[in-house]
């Protein structure tokens, strides 16, 4: 006769209900012990009476569920992890293989599977990781083999001193209220080191805007606060470390630096929004966690995406913040915004300008970068005395501009030959169109007289473009 094994409740209803068919007894007292009524004590007997043992097992015992997936598909995931994600996290690597590979797994699943096959998450805790060094530690002190897994695996063990540890502190009211801005350097992509400068919103952990650059610069900050002012608004404040963009403290003669500000923060000021620095990373925790969590799935996203440049990793951006926003960011209440109306096109490719102080020579031409350019108004040459200062203005759409007492003109490179003889090329087709430059008004944020002031109050200043 087959050994019929049941768990611990069927074996206490069996004998319960073994008893009162081989011994008699009370049928309220065994129902009141099995939580039941006597109907189905009247049901279990004759269960019994019919098919013995057997009717107390449970008919799906042993029988695996519908939704489980097969050895074959779990194969498949393990291989998958090992070969073509093996650097996501295990939230990243489920989300990816219902995407890309058709496969749904639940986390527990598959942090089951994971876990025992000797992988460990690059995500893992810190007591996670001192549980598989001490395991790790164990097998070599018994000479054990190690697997492979485990022998490329890096295990830390640093504990972290409270004296060290920074508390928690609560997210801002309003959407826009405080912004973390920041870089982080990086192998982000085809094993080349970048720089990827974001902000997000302290808030909301919304992600707002990102952008790649060979170094951390004032162009790829102008770059995001641009994202930020079409898609947005503009802020109340930024919250950023101490780098010398944002702002310059020297260790003597604090009173120079009182009230001044470097380009990207007479940017700040022009538009009204308030630059707020700190030295400790823990203050802003939030972008400081945004880099640990980017380092771990955008890396992969990048490198399934096959991006080997700047450009096209900076275009890949455009979806992949949408798609992080989905899945990481807190719903944007709209009522508490605290963006102002964005600036139209023109302003922000003004404001987003470098300025560059400079003196025209006795050729009538000023020397920007090794070039040589001279000052037009509605194509017509405008000379200036020599030693006449002005203001380069480099807008954010590239375009030269100079202001020279209290007026703007247009700047063109002072060809070393000519392109066009007019004793040679009578073809008039040869004679290449200027493009338009948009001249700003004088309204504009960057007078010379106030931008002087400013450069004035920077003594410690020698270079003012700052990039």
């Amino acid at each position: 006769m087959r050994k019929v094994g049941l768990n611990m409740k069927e074996q206490q209803t069996y004998e319960i209900i073994k008893n009162l068919v081989d011994n008699g007894g009370n049928k309220k007292r065994a129902a009141v012990i099995l939580n039941c009524t006597v109907r189905n004590i009247n049901i279990l007997i004759n269960k019994y009476q019919t098919e013995g043992k057997l009717a107390f097992r449970h008919k799906n015992a042993n029988r695996k569920p519908k939704h489980t997936l097969s050895q074959d598909q779990l194969n498949t995931i393990l291989l998958l992890y090992e070969n073509k994600y093996y650097d996501a996290n295990w939230n990243h690597f489920r989300q990816l293989l219902s995407e890309n590979e058709n496969i749904n797994i639940s986390y527990n699943c598959l942090h089951t599977l994971l876990t025992a096959n000797g992988f460990l998450s690059p995500k893992a805790q810190r007591k996670t990781k001192k549980a598989k060094a001490n395991e790790i530690r164990e097998k070599i002190n018994n000479k054990q083999k190690l697997t492979p897994l485990e022998e490329e695996l890096v295990v830390s063990t640093n504990i972290l001193d409270p004296l060290n540890s920074h508390p928690r502190v609560p997210r801002a009211k309003y959407f826009g209220e405080v912004l973390q801005m920041d870089a982080s350097q990086h192998r982000w992509f085809n094993n080349i080191m970048t720089f990827l400068h974001g902000a997000i919103d302290d808030a909301t952990g919304t992600v707002l805007a990102l952008h790649f650059d060979e170094q951390e610069t004032l162009r790829a900050y102008y770059c995001v606060l641009n994202d930020i002012l079409h898609d947005y608004g503009i802020p109340y404040s930024f919250l950023t470390d101490k780098r010398t963009i944002f702002e310059y403290n020297p260790k003597k003669d604090d009173y120079l630096t009182k009230d001044s500000f470097t380009q990207f923060g007479y940017a700040c000021k022009q538009l009204g929004i308030e630059i707020k620095t700190t030295s400790i990373a823990q203050k802003k925790g939030r972008i400081e966690r945004l880099w640990n969590t980017l380092q771990s799935r955008l890396t992969v996203e990048l490198r399934l995406a096959g991006i080997t440049t700047i450009e096209e990793a900076n275009e890949f951006l455009k979806s992949f913040i949408a798609k992080f926003n989905h899945h990481f960011a807190l719903p944007i209440n709209h009522t508490k915004s605290v963006f102002e109306k964005q600036p139209d096109d023109d302003k922000i490719n003004c404001i987003l300008a470098v300025i560059s102080p400079r003196r025209f020579d006795n050729g009538s031409a000023i020397k920007f970068k090794n070039k040589y350019y001279q000052t037009y108004t509605e194509d017509f040459l405008v000379c200036f005395d020599r030693h006449t200062s002005c203001l380069v203005i480099e807008t954010f759409d590239g375009n030269l501009l100079c202001s020279v007492d209290e007026k703007i003109y247009e700047l063109r490179e002072l060809e070393r030959n000519k392109s066009i003889s007019s004793n040679f090329d009578v073809d008039n087709n040869q004679v290449p169109k200027t493009r338009k430059v948009y001249i700003p008004p004088m309204s504009h944020p960057w007078k010379e007289a106030s931008f002087m002031q400013y450069v004035n109050s920077q003594k410690h200043q020698k270079n003012y473009a700052n990039v």
